[in-house]
């Protein structure tokens, strides 16, 4: 299997204020691209667009390819239970809505220390043991966000997992609040298959500082600058999967380019990365990676990962007129609720899998862009 995947959690909309509204007619041209280019593997998951990247993964894929022909993985995201919504239940509608009678991989989203102990507690590693076992999976494992010790600890707990699915990047690889080389080690040392997801850190190590782009530029004018994000990550060994939030065709040619004939990093190039990070870190304000967990809860409906991609932005690009990106955040705000807005719930850190101080950002934000 070629080791590019088609991350449906950033699919084009109809609609930029309605992360529901899955522009489907794109996401079948772009899926018929990308399997004919010989790649099979697709990641969704409940909360991505609202239920509806599982329904557009149906509609793009499933109704017009032989099951055979692609791999689709899930995950079993905890928080979305309650007394209405018990696991059967919700694992019933995951497969409803791909259209599917089984998943390939399935995999426990977002496990953490404490997480993993409410797993445990609701009885959700002995379901999804019980649905591989009645072949309603095919593969099981978890996606993680936290501490490589964590990590240790729920792979000694739960040897039957298959696969880690890790945040692994160039500008997280020494950061220690990710751990991003750690948790590597840790998977790599239990032997695990391991899937990446950010390896573009939400697009924020596909748009660089003029210093850092000239550096790539420098040693190979041809490649653009995600593809050096894509290709360390999928350097790496026991790495199975590399996945791509690919949002438009562009983006989607762009990863096929180079990765049809994928041709691991040399040292030369692996030194330039990490030089590229000490850069990029010294540059960027707020670590976020867009995936939008934080916004779901939020009572007053502030768009987070939108203001801070601004707020980013101006404080990366010194030379970008402050007028403009207060117009950028004002565009965000006419449907959203202002960074001021803020009622300090902490609804949003305690779904934040960067652990960005998010309530205390949010002051900056609106004193730098109201």
């Amino acid at each position: 299997m070629k080791k590019l995947g088609f991350g449906l959690m950033r699919l084009p909309l109809l609609d930029e204020n309605d992360g529901k509204s899955v522009n489907v007619e794109r996401v079948k041209v772009m899926a018929d691209r990308f399997m004919e280019e010989g790649f099979t593997y697709f990641d969704t998951a409940a909360p991505y667009h609202g239920l509806q990247s599982e329904a557009a993964f149906r509609e793009a894929v499933v109704k017009r390819y032989p099951r055979e022909t692609y791999t689709i993985t899930d995950k079993f995201s905890m928080w979305m239970i309650n007394e209405e919504m018990d696991m059967e239940t919700f694992f019933q509608g995951q497969l409803d809505r791909l259209g599917v009678e089984y998943m390939d991989i399935y995999l426990l989203h977002a496990m953490n220390r404490n997480r993993f102990e409410d797993a445990k507690k609701m009885g959700v590693l002995e379901f999804v043991n019980q649905k591989k076992a009645e072949g309603k999976i095919k593969h099981i494992g978890f996606s993680f966000h936290d501490t490589a010790d964590a990590l240790e600890n729920i792979l000694n707990e739960w040897p039957e997992a298959e696969y880690v699915q890790l945040q692994l990047n160039y500008l997280d690889w020494e950061d220690e609040r990710v751990q991003s080389r750690k948790c590597y080690e840790v998977a790599l040392a239990h032997d695990k298959k391991i899937l990446v997801m950010e390896p573009i850190k939400g697009g924020v190590l596909a748009v660089v500082s003029p210093v850092v782009e000239k550096l790539f530029k420098e040693y190979n004018p041809e490649a653009s600058v995600a593809s050096w994000a894509v290709r360390f990550v999928a350097s790496l060994k026991n790495v199975v999967m590399v996945l791509s939030g690919m949002s438009d065709e562009a983006q989607m040619e762009d990863n096929l380019s180079y990765m049809k004939e994928f041709e691991p990093m040399n040292e030369e190039e692996l030194q330039l990365v990490m030089k590229a990070a000490d850069i990029i870190r010294n540059d960027i304000a707020v670590p976020c990676t867009g995936c939008r967990y934080c916004v779901d809860d939020c009572p007053m409906k502030i768009a987070i990962p939108d203001y801070f991609k601004v707020y980013n932005r101006l404080k990366q690009f010194q030379g970008l007129k402050l007028e403009d990106r207060r117009n950028e955040y004002n565009r965000v705000a006419e449907n959203n609720g202002k960074a001021s807005e803020c009622i300090e719930c902490g609804m949003c850190e305690g779904h934040c899998p960067q652990n960005i101080e998010i309530r205390k950002v949010l002051k900056d934000v609106a004193a730098s862009l109201e």
